[in-house]
């Protein structure tokens, strides 16, 4: 199965789109940045950091803005933020990363987040997915904040191999995306993780209205009939290509762009 799929620049624009939603259309690569807290002050002073210069910096830099922050509901550590920013290429990431270390306004808004004796969280770590062949859009649209902010989840499925990594992403590609519409299940993105631990593995990431929609949508995909056919023969043909399965709550941020 190939994983990596470019779009011609010149396709997307040609088209008359504008530079934001040709990023959007080109979106092949996401880091995810964890950012683990404790309780106290680190929560308020990340998110005016990430308002003030993630946010409201990007487009005079240049670079992709993320796309979600998002907070943890259940997580294994607590209090947590997670930020998703979408990029077209691995350069187009690293290039980002250079432009936020040398500014120098970008470099005073972290200098008064890390302001005083503690750090703005307990540690920060990254993850880079690559997105799947069948991986929609990414971002969607941004959301009217007058509505409530929905409940995301993300999952994350080890496979034993590389071979069961790509029997779960035909499995994905072929029936189980579609039955996941069906039942109320429409995931923003899905992936493997590129760089990151516990590889080989697909990630996706759902938004739900509410965790009561979340459960009534989970419960009527384990009872379709199709799924469980699909599911059975998937067994049989490759054997348990998702052996762990992780899963993580959020909330959307107040101000995350999409919520």
């Amino acid at each position: 199965m190939t994983r990596r799929i470019f779009m011609a620049g010149t396709g997307v624009l040609a088209m008359g789109l504008d530079a934001q939603e040709a990023r959007r259309l080109n979106a092949r690569y996401f880091l995810l940045e964890s950012c683990l807290m404790k309780n106290g002050s680190q929560g308020p002073r990340l998110a005016t950091y990430l308002q003030e210069a993630r946010l409201a910096m990007a487009a005079r830099l240049k670079v992709p803005a993320p796309a979600l922050i998002l907070e943890a509901l259940v997580a294994a550590h607590m209090p947590q933020v997670l930020v998703i920013t979408a990029y077209g290429s691995l350069d187009e990431l690293a290039a980002a990363k250079r432009v936020w270390r040398e500014d120098a306004d970008a470099r005073a808004a972290l200098a008064r987040c890390e302001a005083g004796d503690e750090p703005p969280y307990e540690a920060l770590n990254e993850i880079v997915l690559e997105a799947a062949p069948y991986c929609p859009p990414f971002p969607p649209p941004a959301t009217d904040p007058a509505k409530p902010p929905r409940v995301y989840e993300l999952r994350t499925y080890h496979s034993p191999t590389e071979r069961q990594l790509q029997a779960l992403h035909e499995r994905f590609a072929g029936p189980e995306v579609k039955i996941f519409h069906r039942c109320g299940i429409h995931p923003l993105l899905y992936s493997s993780t590129l760089i990151g631990p516990n590889q080989p593995n697909l990630t996706y990431l759902t938004p739900f209205d509410d965790l009561a929609a979340r459960e009534k949508a989970w419960a009527e995909f384990g009872a379709d009939p199709e799924w469980v056919k699909v599911r059975t023969e998937s067994i049989a043909r490759s054997g348990q290509v998702a052996s762990v399965i992780q899963i993580s709550l959020f909330k959307a941020a107040a101000f995350s762009p999409v919520r």
